[in-house]
């Protein structure tokens, strides 16, 4: 009894303990920007001095604290229970106070560069000047930072082969760590951090048989990322199986690169979903990145749902890069084919959807009726005879599966009984494309059929299955059903995959790929461009399979994966090549180039369409497709301040996301910042807007404006001519988009429209997206 008293009387002393550290988490506590000239630790300890405000002692207040923001945004991360964030965003000189929320971020998950017009290989007596790679040589010494989960560093993609000295510039350190130390970096990996502790203040100290304590990439997502950027040329590689052969290259191949791993496996959950990344601990990538010295960071990480500025950890970094005139690349997210799902709105971010590329693994569904099916894969499997017994998964399932998920290959839900020896085609929907094809193979099935579902369309992902296998279209997928449906033996062929080179037509949007308009700020429109994002080859980890799935235990050094996480590094490779050919330019100078010089035409003259076929619109590709290398030479640009940039969160209606700005009184449009598109989200009548060209062509030049109006609507643009005396040189005109009360009746209700205007000088086609809405 007398124990038992004392261990009740210790339980009540420490239940308001308990319940304390149960109560508190992490929270971003936001000032804004820094005032003046601090020394570091006086920055550190001012933060100190707020929480010394809230907590009970000086030793509670120095534990709390996570991270001291000093290089980008003035704030910290801290411990903290409600009440005392609360206390803390009461303050005056407090912009913001949002908490860390757990998986509010994860990853978004060779050919290409050729495909987008920077040639792979230049022949050694070439003299080409218009040579993009040449003009850029190859994004020597502007240094790439990726944002991921690591790199390996022993890929040949990272080799420094032929490298000159480290930039002077640059300031970084290699962080050494789990199977990681200063000799994994190079003159190739010029710097690599890693940053854990919000992770770990959530989980607990993390399981490192999960993932390395270090910079080292156990996933493989950071390493594919960086190579594609900044990889070096590697002949002679491929995915499994041999497929993609050829010469692997990021597109700034002699950019330098700067890893700062973020993201990090979740505890009891397999890798193939995905890592996720906290707020507080990409702020302090960030924050150390801009104090490092790159030029361009690659952030291949988004959110499920759409977040505010002053809530985005992403978007108030990035808001600070963009000031020291670092060039920010994002992905648009994978919510496709859903409208208003985008990831990373901010204006002064470049934000890039997906899109596939000329290159096919074509594998064919032979049935037993004489029908052939397009499929494609990178199984390296093949089946020994012609026909085997083909059923649907529905048709071979346990007693316990449930109708609704009954043709989906859930992990336990086949019979080993009925589905041995077997050809089992299954329907995407809930579990992963390749985890299905390993529950047919455990089930003892032959061979697997991967059909889309009508939301995927036509979309084919190659994927290096476990066994025999191949992936077909939504039509393909039914008439398939049909003919196991309505055939007493149905029997079927999967063909041996092989690559084939331009395919038509290409390039097409992914359905994946996240789509406009912008749910926080319509007036901006998004995405602002696509790149190749649909199976790409690039360089893998050594720590992980190249599925990611527990089941597979094959390794792999280059990869086929596909995402706006891979469409993310071709912009931010493209970005280096510009920095290196136009180092003076700002990052919106660069943004514009990039949208203005977009294609929209596919590789048979067409418009671009979506994943079915249909014709796709800006906010599935914004600008278009990117053409790096007319964006070397756009002509003119639509450039833009970090001041700008505030004037428009002012017209936003977020007033104090840097406290040393004070808004105009009189707030102009939001959609009148200087922007390479524009979007007009309520028009009621008339809308104007102004613009601003800056010159970066010829010297003299005389451009004429054009515009292909949106349905319904007409479009006026003052002056329609636009002279420029020198480079440098500024001009300013407006917009009108205006209803056609004629054609009112023909506009459709609650949908946007599209249209185009442009300024040309029978060199340079300067274009720009439209989009509008009635109100």
């Amino acid at each position: 009894m007398k124990i038992f008293s004392i261990f009740s009387l210790l339980l009540l002393l420490l239940l308001p303990i308990l319940a304390s550290c149960h109560e508190k988490q992490v929270y971003i506590v936001y000032f804004g920007g820094h005032k003046g000239e601090k020394a570091l630790h006086e920055i550190e300890e001012n933060h100190h001095s707020y929480l010394m405000s809230v907590k009970e002692s000086e030793e509670e207040a120095r534990y709390s604290l996570i991270y001291s923001y000093k290089h980008s945004i003035n704030g910290f991360a801290a411990l903290l229970t409600p009440h005392e964030a609360s206390k803390l965003s009461e303050l005056e000189e407090v912009v913001s106070v949002y908490k860390s929320e757990p998986r509010k971020y994860r990853l978004q998950t060779t050919r290409s560069w050729e495909f987008s017009g920077v040639e792979e290989s230049v022949q050694p007596n070439s003299l080409n000047k218009d040579n993009l790679l040449l003009k850029a040589r190859y994004g020597k010494d502007v240094i790439i930072g990726v944002l991921d989960s690591g790199l390996w560093p022993e890929s040949k993609s990272f080799s420094d082969e032929g490298l000159g000295p480290i930039p002077k510039s640059w300031k970084g350190i290699c962080q050494s760590g789990d199977a990681f130390n200063s000799s994994n970096c190079n003159k190739k990996i010029i710097g690599a951090r890693y940053y854990i502790k919000g992770y770990e203040q959530y989980y607990g100290p993390l399981n490192r048989t999960l993932d390395y304590l270090s910079p080292r990439d156990k996933d493989g997502h950071g390493t594919h990322t960086s190579s594609t950027a900044g990889g070096r040329k590697v002949p002679n590689v491929s995915a499994i199986g041999g497929f993609a052969s050829g010469t692997a290259s990021g597109g700034a191949p002699l950019a330098r690169l700067a890893m700062y791993k973020v993201c990090w496996a979740i505890p009891k959950e397999g890798k193939e979903d995905g890592n996720t990344c906290f707020d507080e601990d990409m702020l302090a990538a960030m924050d150390d990145a801009i104090a490092d010295g790159v030029d361009v960071i690659s952030i291949s990480i988004g959110t499920k749902e759409p977040q505010p500025f002053d809530q985005d950890s992403i978007a108030i970094g990035a808001l600070y890069a963009v000031k020291k005139n670092i060039v920010v690349s994002c992905s648009a997210g994978n919510s496709g084919p859903a409208p208003s799902t985008l990831s990373n709105t901010a204006p002064w971010i470049i934000t890039v959807g997906a899109s596939s590329v000329d290159r096919a693994f074509l594998s064919p569904v032979i049935l037993g009726n004489g029908k052939k099916f397009t499929g494609q894969t990178v199984t390296p499997y093949k089946l020994e005879k012609e026909m085997y017994p083909l059923v649907y998964a529905g048709q071979v399932i346990n007693s316990n599966v449930t109708k609704d998920v009954a043709g989906q290959c859930l992990p336990g839900s086949l019979s080993p009984k009925k589905a041995k020896g077997k050809i089992v085609i299954c329907l995407r929907g809930n579990g992963t494309r390749v985890g299905k094809g390993g529950e047919v193979k455990r089930a003892g099935g032959i061979g697997y059929i991967l059909g889309n579902n009508k939301a995927n369309g036509a979309e084919l992902v190659a994927d290096p299955h476990f066994l025999p296998a191949t992936a077909v279209d939504y039509k393909s997928a039914m008439q398939i059903l049909n003919y196991i449906n309505s055939t007493k033996s149905p029997v079927a062929y999967i063909v041996p995959a092989k690559t084939v080179l331009h395919s038509k037509p290409a390039p097409y949007m992914a359905s994946f790929t996240s789509r406009g308009p912008s749910a926080v700020a319509p007036d901006i429109l998004k995405p602002d461009i696509t790149a190749p994002g649909l199976n790409i080859l690039a360089a893998w980890s050594g720590g992980s399979s190249p599925t990611k799935l527990d089941i597979d235990d094959r390794v792999v050094e280059y990869n086929i994966i596909s995402g706006t996480s891979m469409s993310c590094p071709h912009v931010g490779g493209a970005a280096a090549l510009l920095k290196a050919i136009h180092p003076t330019w700002s990052s919106a100078a660069i943004r514009s180039a990039l949208i203005t010089s977009a294609g929209l035409r596919n590789n048979v003259g067409e418009q671009i369409t979506d994943a079915s076929g249909k014709p796709a619109d800006p906010f599935q590709f914004g600008g278009g497709h990117f053409r790096p290398s007319k964006a070397a030479d756009p002509g003119l640009v639509y450039d833009a301040s970090y001041q700008d940039y505030l004037l428009f969160l002012c017209a936003s209606g977020i007033k104090d996301l840097d406290k040393s700005f004070k808004c105009p009184k009189k707030s102009h449009l939001p959609n009148n910042l200087n922007y390479p598109s524009l979007a007009i989200p309520n028009l009621n009548g008339t809308v104007t807007v102004s613009r601003r060209l800056t010159n970066v062509g010829a010297p003299k030049s005389v451009y004429f404006a054009s515009a292909k109006p949106p349905l319904g609507f007409s479009v006026e643009i003052s002056p329609p001519v636009l002279s420029f005396k020198h480079v440098g040189s500024k001009r300013t005109f407006t917009i009108t988009v205006k209803v056609r009360s004629d054609m009112i009746d023909s506009i459709p209700k609650d949908q946007y429209v599209f249209g185009w205007y442009s300024w040309n000088d029978g060199i340079h086609n300067v274009r720009s997206p439209i989009a509008v809405k009635l109100a």
